[in-house]
């Protein structure tokens, strides 16, 4: 399956991967992007490997999560032929804040 990233995530990850660069250096940041680009590709491959994610269990599209690094968690569901990231969650910042901001409509 093809995962597409929506602009909100990608957003969120260059906001994240801009970040380590400043603070950890270039090779961490590199880094950092070759772990979440390997999850996509495990992704891709097995599209249910994400448990669901707890904190939006009420809407009705089954999202799911991986962690990436420790920290940060890539929220995504399947849609028809695809992957769909709807959100790149910072696991220490308040997880009902961000599941909030998840909107359950298709993307384009």
């Amino acid at each position: 399956m093809r995962v597409r990233w929506n602009d909100k995530s990608k957003k969120e990850l260059r906001k994240t991967a801009n970040y380590i660069g400043k603070v950890f250096g270039v090779m961490a940041r590199q880094s950092f992007l070759q772990e979440v680009h390997h999850t996509n590709v495990l992704l891709a491959n097995n599209p249910e490997m994400g448990p669901k994610e707890p904190y939006l269990s009420d809407l009705p599209s089954a999202y799911r999560s991986v962690v990436v690094r420790h920290h940060n968690k890539i929220v995504y569901r399947i849609v028809d032929d695809h992957i769909e990231v709807v959100a790149f969650w910072d696991t220490r910042r308040e997880p009902k804040t961000q599941a909030e901001q998840v909107n359950d409509q298709p993307s384009e």
